[in-house]
């Protein structure tokens, strides 16, 4: 095997797994996220030389994926139909996540607008740092820190507004 070789396995071996929980996270399809996930480590490969710094691998590959999602939708025209967001069935309503106050949270993380989604996911569900998050999303660390506490506080006002509502059970 050679070095470049050995390199490219080295690299994707320690980030695979965030890789697709990512392309999952950001498509909410499995074997759609397997798809980008293939793309983006062909793109990967294709300009491993571009790569300069080793530790950014992580940062990089995200974006990557990040941009090959946005790609996918470039060239595609999708059929669009008005249907209500609360009619639609979990993705991941049979697996672990099944739990109803997981999916709760999950519900309300995908009501938070965009711009406050996708930081706090990142952090929260790949355990990027604020300067990963900046570089994968294009903004200032200072705007990462902004939009990381306006979406917990709207998150946090929304789960606190629905557990104190009437007829609500407290649990002990």
């Amino acid at each position: 095997m050679n070095s470049r070789q050995h390199r490219f396995d080295a690299m994707v071996g320690a980030v695979a797994d965030d890789l697709h929980r990512y392309a999952v996270w950001l498509c909410r399809d499995p074997s759609l996220a397997e798809d980008l996930v293939q793309e983006t480590l062909l793109r990967a490969w294709r300009f491993l030389d571009s790569l300069r710094d080793a530790d950014a691998a992580k940062s990089w590959l995200l974006t990557t994926l990040r941009r090959e999602h946005a790609r996918l939708y470039e060239r595609k025209r999708f059929d669009y139909a008005d249907v209500d967001l609360g009619t639609l069935p979990d993705a991941v309503a049979g697996g672990p996540e099944a739990d109803a106050e997981t999916a709760e949270l999950r519900r309300r993380l995908f009501e938070l607008p965009a711009d406050y989604r996708e930081p706090l996911a990142l952090q929260a569900l790949l355990g990027c740092s604020v300067r990963e998050i900046a570089g994968i999303v294009g903004i200032s660390e200072s705007a990462v820190m902004t939009r990381l506490f306006r979406a917990r506080k709207q998150l946090m006002s929304a789960v606190g507004a629905e557990g104190s509502r009437p007829g609500r059970e407290e649990r002990p």
